[in-house]
């Protein structure tokens, strides 16, 4: 076997391995109490119960049989969850012992994993400033590991992100109602003076009404807080341009703060506008708990 390839296999099952733990130990029962199934269906009959609710006897059988029966009913778990996946250039920035990618592959293919493990369908759109790939939903370990191979191997036509334009094409693919996960950096330039009209607030307004939308943002903590470490040249992942930026200087370290809470404060205002839920996620730290408590506020 190609070593290329032999290494590739190898990574792809350490993930597996981790993340399969995670859903199996971790969220075991919180995604399903978190994502609901599309409502509740008829089962059986069985006989009244004290206790039971009255509405829900079974009028006609209970006169063919002369004794009182219920009806029961069960909830519709299968559902159909859809990962969009950034994979523009600035998913590439890391600066401690994983990059932004690395981090997103990881709660990506958790959440695959807490799909299937509750029978759920599960696809993929890999997307830049257009969709770059679409996976169709389907079931199955081995569509899992299809998706893990491609989240560690895609290489992207495109470096930059449009947020917009990757939920249009969702709603266009995606009729039916599903459960869908934004995963991104969302170093998206509309972003910072998008305004409730902006195409990008009302694309995630409309995604938000039709499917149960869900952001997750990763980033690295130095995004929030520039180390001091002097003269620094820096290049923009998306459109190649550079600088070279004093990190000493206690000015620059300042106004980048100020720009990161501007952009975070921003998306927490469209998502909260949107009644999106939304988590924070950052490299090098764990990100079962941000995850465990953006289950535990939809249960």
């Amino acid at each position: 076997m190609d070593e290329r390839i032999q290494k590739l296999m190898q990574k792809v099952r350490r993930i597996e391995i981790k993340t399969q733990a995670l859903t199996n130990n971790v969220f075991a029962g919180e995604y399903h109490s978190a994502f609901k199934g599309r409502g509740m269906s008829f089962s059986e009959v069985r006989e009244y119960q004290p206790g039971d609710d009255i509405r829900d006897i079974d009028w006609n059988v209970t006169a063919r049989f002369d004794r009182t029966y219920v009806k029961v009913f069960e909830e519709e778990r299968e559902l159909t969850v859809l990962l969009l996946i950034d994979v523009s250039g600035s998913l590439d920035f890391g600066t401690k012992i994983q990059t932004q990618r690395d981090l997103l592959t990881e709660i990506a293919a958790t959440l695959a994993f807490s799909a299937i493990r509750n029978n759920d369908k599960i696809g993929v759109i890999f997307f830049s400033d257009h969709c770059e790939k679409f996976i169709p939903p389907a079931k199955g370990r081995g569509h899992i590991l299809r998706i893990i191979r491609d989240l560690l191997t895609f290489e992207p036509k495109s470096t930059k992100t449009d947020i917009a334009a990757a939920l249009e094409f969702m709603m266009r693919v995606q009729r039916k109602k599903c459960i869908a996960f934004l995963i991104s950096d969302f170093f998206d330039r509309n972003i910072r003076h998008a305004t409730p009209e902006s195409p990008i607030s009302r694309k995630i307004a409309m995604a938000g009404r039709h499917h149960d939308l869900v952001a997750v943002r990763v980033f690295d903590r130095c995004m929030e807080e520039l180390p001091n470490v002097g003269l620094v040249k820096m290049e923009d992942a998306e459109t190649g341009h550079k600088v070279l930026i004093d990190t000493a200087n206690r000015k620059v370290r300042e106004a980048h703060a100020a720009y990161w809470r501007e952009i975070s404060d921003k998306l927490a205002t469209i998502f909260r506008r949107c009644k999106v839920d939304y988590a924070d996620v950052a490299t090098g730290t764990d990100y079962v708990i941000p995850l465990r408590n953006l289950f535990g506020r939809r249960a």
